[in-house]
């Protein structure tokens, strides 16, 4: 079976893309764990609750797994708690690091910020120059991974168009 990840800055058509393609697919995909933590926190979610999302988004994947047909779509991985934690509290848990270098993709595909900025009570950075700051972030990431990545862009047609594309040059290289 193959991994593979949407990720990219907020708002960018992560959650939108995986579905699709897991439709697409006829598999499974694994939704950010991070939104329904934060959903049933009834306070602000703190530094502390990143390890709670990271294993949560660790145990979802490897439920999800068991289910996956050929491809599992992950909408984000631990690269997203890394970026997020250092961004607003300066630092990244240790564990967190840990498990980040132990996660395994075969495919990135990074969503651009060039579809428009969806208001949403999680999402934090509506700026441009943020949505960029992210997107260079993570082009970085993906970048340096030694995986393979595509960079998604355009409308929603459009992006699914490149990803299957992506997905399935990935699917005919498996043995």
């Amino acid at each position: 079976m193959k991994k593979v990840v949407v990720i990219g800055p907020e708002s960018t058509g992560k959650s939108t893309l995986s579905e699709k393609l897991a439709t697409h697919f006829h598999t499974v995909w694994t939704p950010e764990y991070a939104r329904e933590y934060i959903d049933q926190l009834s306070r602000p979610y703190n530094q502390q609750d990143l390890l709670e999302i990271a294993a949560g988004q660790i145990a979802l994947e490897r439920q999800q797994a068991l289910q996956a047909n050929r491809v599992l779509i992950c909408d984000t991985d631990l690269y997203v708690i890394k970026v997020w934690s250092e961004h607003k509290y300066g630092n990244c848990d240790p564990r967190i690091l840990k498990q980040v270098a132990q996660q395994h993709c075969d495919l990135y595909l990074l969503t651009y910020i060039d579809l428009p900025w969806e208001e949403d009570p999680q999402r934090e950075h509506p700026d441009p120059a943020m949505r960029e700051h992210f997107y260079q972030i993570y082009r970085d990431i993906v970048t340096k991974s030694g995986v393979s990545w595509v960079d998604i862009r355009g409308g929603y047609a459009e992006r699914e168009a490149q990803a299957i594309a992506a997905i399935e040059a990935l699917l005919e290289h498996q043995p």
